[in-house]
């Protein structure tokens, strides 16, 4: 399938979701833009996703290595966890969807991994800390964070008077008392809810991110977004009754299998060895592949050498697919055929790797912003109609608001205005929570752009 280099430039803006200029407004994007916007949309309960089952030998090894090692690779000495009841309490003048989004994490922390946690009450010191800021004000300590955990504070002024002394430092626990999420209030509502979920399940549990769990957070493919079943499995067993702060490495080995038996029941299955950890070259490829910052050459060359690492390495799983998935991406600009069979590669991947469909859902955006582009309607639809419901179950928003507005696009092609509109203002209606307003007029212009004679 060849493509214009135009198309696929635009096709890059809309799959990475990121701000730019973009296209003009075009007929599309104007005319629903100068209507009243629906009201948005977010997600309550549990995510729709159908989690593998894993062997219980496998997830204690996994549950090791997120509680025992930082993301840097520094060592944790001890396994460390609140205990006794958690409160969490909001710093500030917070961002109205705040509040609804973090109530329905904590109901899920209690009632998926039976966790003691509840919102604090009015005047009450939380043991963990929520605090909205400017993103400026953020970076300006922390450069290049989205947004980060810290122990031992409570709140912003307690963590300006602190962070460059041993109270702050991970390694120096013997057990969690207090914590403070730190995260921009001036995002979009899904940026906001996504730091939620990955600071509040770091600041109670695990400190490290696995790129060879498919299924979880605890991963820097930012693949899911809100905490899975998987996730809630990892912290129902480290807030078990079994377990206590300051356990060294042997206790809690020791006692994991037992833990794992009576929880997951599921997982009583046979044990197919160690998954083998991803390699410090592979891990730098790879996020110099996804680095906005780099050059188009130098993403392209990291997202090849990661190809060729985690084939070396003999690799058949989320890490070989997600490379593949960052070549498409690198790709897009430069080479339309590399980029098409990269993302082809990679689809087949995660769907023989029994991915949960979220994984495929990234890919067919891909595919479907292609086929659009090239005029190709029909396919476009077969694609996109079979991603739209793992993006809803998974609760990504920018993805689904992303994939219903090309899905509009491309009932608009074949005519049916009708339908195109319904489709596109529910697409409005998810863009709001996923990008905020402005961000949302970029990102309606940039997908009816890649329709042929925008």
């Amino acid at each position: 399938m060849m493509i214009r280099a135009t198309l696929l430039a635009a096709a890059m803006a809309v799959a990475s979701c990121a701000p730019t200029g973009g296209p003009q407004a075009t007929r599309a994007s104007v005319a629903t833009m100068s209507d009243a916007l629906p009201d948005a949309r977010r997600f309550t309960g549990a995510p729709r996703i159908a989690v593998p089952v894993q062997p219980n030998g496998q997830l204690a090894r996994d549950i090791m290595a997120l509680s025992f090692q930082l993301e840097t690779g520094r060592a944790l000495p001890v396994f460390t966890r609140f205990e006794g009841p958690i409160t969490v309490a909001v710093e500030g003048a917070a961002p109205p969807t705040l509040g609804p989004d973090l109530n329905d994490l904590i109901a899920r922390l209690r009632n998926e991994a039976g966790i003691d946690i509840r919102r604090a009450s009015k005047g009450e010191m939380g043991s963990i800390t929520v605090s909205a800021l400017p993103r400026k004000t953020l970076q300006r300590f922390v450069p290049g964070a989205a947004c980060f955990v810290v122990p031992r504070v409570a709140g912003w002024k307690d963590y300006l008077s602190k962070r460059l002394g041993p109270a702050t430092d991970w390694t120096t626990l013997k057990t969690r008392r207090r914590a403070s999420v730190f995260l921009p209030a001036d995002v979009s509502p899904q940026e906001i809810r996504d730091c939620l979920h990955e600071e509040i399940a770091q600041a109670l549990g695990p400190l490290n991110d696995l790129y060879r769990m498919p299924w979880s957070v605890f991963n820097d493919d930012n693949t899911h977004v809100v905490l899975t079943s998987f996730d809630m499995l990892v912290l129902r067993a480290t807030y078990d009754r079994d377990l206590r702060s300051g356990m060294s490495q042997a206790d809690v080995a020791a006692r994991l299998p037992a833990i794992l038996a009576r929880i997951n029941p599921r997982g009583r299955v046979a044990d197919r060895g160690p998954v083998p950890e991803s390699s410090p070259q592979w891990i730098a490829s790879i996020r110099g592949a996804l680095d906005p910052r780099g050059s188009e050459r130098g993403r392209l060359a990291h997202a090849q050498n990661a190809v060729t690492l985690a084939r070396a390495a003999g690799w058949r799983d989320e890490r070989l697919a997600f490379s593949h998935l960052a070549l498409g991406r690198a790709a897009l600009s430069r080479d339309g055929e590399l980029a098409i069979a990269s993302f082809l590669e990679a689809g087949s991947l995660y769907a023989a790797g029994g991915a949960d469909g979220i994984h495929e859902a990234q890919v067919a955006l891909q595919l479907g912003a292609f086929a659009l582009s090239s005029g190709q309607p029909d396919a476009a639809l077969a694609v996109l109609d079979r991603a739209i419901p793992a993006a809803d179950g998974a609760q990504n928003a920018a993805l689904l608001a992303t994939l219903l507005l090309l899905r509009a696009e491309a009932a608009e092609m074949q005519g049916a205005s009708a339908a195109a509109a319904r489709i596109r203002r529910e697409g409005l209606a998810w863009g709001r929570y996923a990008w905020g307003d402005r961000v949302l007029a970029l990102r309606v212009a940039e997908v009816a752009g890649l329709a042929p004679g925008a």
